[in-house]
C-alpha cells in the first residue's frame, strides 16, 4: 500500500508501511476525511500535543505534525511498524518532535497534562480503543479539551462510556468517530 501525507510541511512525502500482515495502515482517503473532520472542528493543529496509539507507520501522528502540531507521542507494539514508523520519522526529520514508544497502549502511565488530540486506530472489533481510552481517560492523557479520533471498522459500533460522539463517518471499510470527554458530574455534597 502506498501511503504519503495529505497536506502541511510535508504534503506528497511517501511513508514507508510495515511489512506482514499485522498492521492496517489507515488508507489516504479515510485520512483525508478524518483531516477535514478535525480541522473543521479544530480550526487549526498549530501546536497541538497529539498521541497516535497503535500508530503502525505512524501515518496519523505523521500528518498532524506536518499540520502544524508541535509534538507527538506514537505507540506501537509491533517491531515491524516500529521499524516503519522509526524510518518514517528519520526520513521526514522530524525527530525532534516526536516520542515513540514500543510497547503496548495499555501499559502507559500517568501524564502532567491532557494531550489536544488523541488518535486511536486498534485492531478491528477487537474492542481495544475503548479499553484504552477508559484507561487513558483516568491515567490523565484526556482532559475536557481533548478531541478523540477512534477508527474502527465500518459495522463495528463502540459501546463507549463517559464520552460522547460528535461526529461519525463511514469510509470505505473504516469509521471514523470523533469523541470528547462527557462532563462528569460534580459530586453529591450529601456523599
Amino acid at each position: 500500500m502506498s501511503l504519503r501525507i495529505i497536506a502541511g510541511q510535508w504534503r506528497g512525502r511517501k511513508l514507508q508501511a510495515p511489512a506482514g500482515e499485522v498492521t492496517r495502515p489507515t488508507a489516504d482517503r479515510t485520512r483525508e476525511t478524518l483531516f477535514s473532520m478535525l480541522l473543521s472542528r479544530l480550526g487549526t493543529f498549530e501546536g497541538l500535543s497529539v498521541a497516535d496509539l497503535f500508530a503502525g507507520s505512524g501515518a496519523l501522528g505523521l500528518e498532524a505534525l506536518s499540520r502544524g502540531a508541535a509534538s507527538c507521542v506514537f505507540v506501537e507494539q509491533d517491531a515491524a511498524a516500529i521499524r516503519a514508523l522509526r524510518t518514517n520519522i528519520a526520513n521526514l526529520r522530524a525527530a525532534s518532535l516526536c516520542d515513540v514508544r514500543a510497547g503496548s497502549v495499555l501499559a502507559l502511565g500517568p501524564v502532567k497534562a491532557p494531550l489536544d488530540l488523541v488518535l486511536l486506530d486498534p485492531p478491528y472489533h477487537s474492542g481495544a480503543g475503548v479499553v484504552a481510552l477508559d484507561k487513558l481517560r483516568r491515567l490523565g492523557w484526556i482532559g475536557e479539551q481533548t478531541w478523540i479520533s477512534l477508527e474502527t471498522a465500518h459495522d463495528e459500533e463502540p459501546k463507549l462510556k463517559l464520552f460522547e460522539a460528535v461526529a461519525d463517518r463511514k469510509v470505505g471499510k473504516a469509521r471514523l468517530t470523533l469523541l470528547r470527554l462527557t462532563a462528569l458530574p460534580a459530586p453529591d455534597p450529601a456523599d
